[in-house]
């Protein structure tokens, strides 16, 4: 799930210092990520092509952007509106960005999902369905990754014989196949996880591992969070049918428009593109992505393009597309995202010093 914030409503569950330690590992990876292309894949070959500043590129990219950042806003909304609850275009792409920077400077993108939960709270969804709308948006995401990836591993040429995808194959279809049936068995079978939860937790008290009064805890926001998610999904997958289609169609643009970005940079820069292999790299790429440890998976998403990328790359534009790569899909969100923090969090201050709250609008019955 993507977590309880009802104790939080005022922030986005993270301190400044830390956000500021989480910024500085990002760019601390991100810079280690690019060394390590830039010595070992591009052989120390860097070259700037002034074609990426070519006005016909610029306005390709700033079209593929508005593609890109639309369709991630319009997934969350139709997803919304599948759950009963309209919120303001003007605050569903604020949250686009405010997410892009979240799920970046946190690892494995947790506090992404916290971000977002604590948004829309703030702006009159109540919790339930907040917390359903984006673990929900996310299921939609992984749905397509974790279903493409493995045709990708199988069959794209640019794989074929790489040593590490070798020595990993096995384990990376062990991660599908149990993250797929971990959603499965969320949406699906609920209270199996129900039940092999509150075995592990009565485990953990009778090797006194937990206090009584923890275990009781734990125990009664597990069983909530659970039955909330598993009532709002059903809704979902119950809801107006035009706004679940919707919500799967712009999931799919998202993800292609996404992973378009490198195919644009280098038909720019004179390449002879395979527009499918570049979007089967992309697919792997964020696959691999899911499992890093490191704020965005920074470091690990550069040194992952780049292996990926060398064969279909001069060494001298290694570092440049893996650069305008990350600039245009993550890094341009995240300074986005950064100012309309800024900008909310002083709004944030500025009703509570005022006494004015958020109101509820545009919602039927709360799953929860």
């Amino acid at each position: 799930m993507a977590g309880d914030t009802t104790s939080r409503q005022q922030q986005p569950g993270m301190s400044g210092w830390r956000l500021v330690g989480f910024i500085a590992l990002f760019l601390l990876f991100t810079g280690a990520g690019t060394w390590t292309i830039y010595t070992q894949f591009a052989g120390r070959n860097f070259h700037f092509d002034d074609r990426l500043l070519n006005p016909w590129f610029l306005v390709a990219a700033v079209v593929l952007l508005l593609v890109y950042y639309a369709a991630d806003g319009l997934r969350l909304h139709y997803t919304l509106r599948a759950l009963g609850h309209c919120l303001p275009f003007r605050h569903i792409f604020r949250l686009v960005f405010i997410n892009i920077f979240f799920s970046n400077v946190t690892p494995m993108a947790t506090g992404g999902g916290v971000a977002q939960i604590w948004y829309l709270r703030r702006h009159g969804v109540r919790l339930g369905t907040a917390t359903a709308a984006t673990t929900i948006r996310t299921v939609l995401a992984i749905a397509f990754i974790f279903t493409v990836t493995p045709a990708c591993l199988l069959w794209l040429d640019a794989l074929q014989g790489m040593a590490i995808l070798d020595r990993i194959a096995g384990l990376l279809a062990l991660f599908i196949v149990l993250y797929l049936g971990f959603f499965a068995v969320v949406l699906l079978r609920t209270r199996w996880l129900i039940l092999i939860l509150t075995r592990l937790f009565s485990t953990l008290r009778r090797f006194h591992l937990i206090s009584a009064r923890r275990h009781k805890r734990w125990q009664f926001h597990m069983m909530r969070e659970m039955t909330r998610f598993s009532r709002s999904f059903s809704i979902y997958v119950h809801g107006p049918r035009r706004f679940v289609l919707l919500s799967v169609l712009f999931t799919f643009v998202f993800l292609v428009s996404l992973f378009s970005f490198p195919a644009l940079i280098m038909v720019t820069l004179g390449y002879e593109v395979d527009y499918l292999t570049t979007l089967g790299l992309l697919f792997v790429t964020t696959f691999v992505m899911y499992f890093a440890p490191t704020p965005g998976a920074s470091g690990i998403s550069e040194g992952v393009f780049g292996t990926f990328f060398r064969g279909l790359l001069t060494p001298g534009h290694l570092v440049l597309v893996t650069l305008a790569w990350r600039f245009l899909t993550i890094y341009l969100g995240m300074i986005i995202g950064l100012i309309l923090m800024q900008v909310e969090l002083s709004s944030g201050r500025r009703r509570t010093r005022t006494g004015s709250r958020p109101s509820v609008t545009g919602t039927r019955d709360d799953p929860t």
